[in-house]
């Protein structure tokens, strides 16, 4: 190769390199935006979940449920989950910006830490509402009409309902929630499981009412009779309260 030709080809490769970043500098704004927003849509930060107020002193619901039982349950066991359950979303981009029944319904058995204490966190909010001082009220109104059309009596969703929480085997949760069809029905799940992930529970729903029957719930004070903790619970359970879920629900 000659001078001449060495200039030449030189000439043609440096308007070469001018040329390539003008073209990536005048990719359409529509096209930089839509990158922008998909990276930023796929990162969202997890959203920080805090452990909820119990809203009443931890004796407030002697003798029934004992105030050591639940001061340890609600300060030590749920805020161990909600604990856990921030460093895990912290680990998986996947549930980034997700509120706790988002996350419920898009978990599934892979990711367990995120299955058991997000289950642990919302499964334990529901149970602190649901429970009050002077509860042990009746259903009225238009959920007493669903528990009669459904159940028969009101009497008779008790013995459902408390025969769910005895022969759950193990720990686990009973519930009363609203399925798809905006119908009752009773059910029982293991560990912190519950009726709103919709990849891992048989009876899908909303729940409006749950009982813990793991024995950090009862052992204090009732040890192995987990029958007699379970009437206890009825005769706390603020009926006004799952009502007004159940209002929610069928809205």
């Amino acid at each position: 190769m000659n001078k001449r030709e060495f200039l030449r080809l030189s000439g043609i490769l440096g308007a070469g390199i001018a040329i390539s970043p003008m073209i990536a500098c005048n990719q359409p704004e529509s096209d930089k935006a839509e990158a922008k927003d998909t990276s930023e849509e796929n990162n969202l930060p997890p959203v920080e979940f805090l452990l909820p107020a119990l809203g009443y002193a931890f004796n407030a619901l002697e003798p029934s449920i004992d105030a050591m039982t639940m001061e340890i349950h609600h300060g030590k066991h749920h805020a161990a989950y909600v604990k856990n359950l921030n460093l895990a979303l912290a680990e998986n981009k996947a549930f980034g910006g997700m509120k706790i029944e988002e996350i419920l319904a898009a978990v599934s058995d892979q990711e367990t830490a995120i299955r058991n204490n997000g289950g642990g966190h919302y499964n334990h909010s529901l149970y602190w509402q649901i429970i009050a001082p002077g509860g042990g009220n009746a259903p009225e109104g238009a959920l007493l009409d669903a528990i009669t059309s459904t159940f028969g009596s009101v009497e008779k969703f008790a013995e459902d309902f408390s025969k769910a929480a005895t022969t759950r085997f193990g720990s686990g949760w009973a519930w009363l929630s609203v399925d798809a069809n905006k119908k009752l029905f009773i059910s029982s799940t293991p560990n912190q499981d519950n009726p709103l992930m919709t990849k891992l529970a048989e009876q899908k729903g909303q729940p409006i009412l749950g009982i813990d029957v793991w024995e950090h719930a009862y052992y204090l004070n009732y040890q192995n009779k987990r029958a007699d903790y379970v009437s206890a619970f009825m005769s706390v359970l603020n009926w006004n309260n799952v009502s007004a879920n159940y209002a929610k629900v069928i809205a």
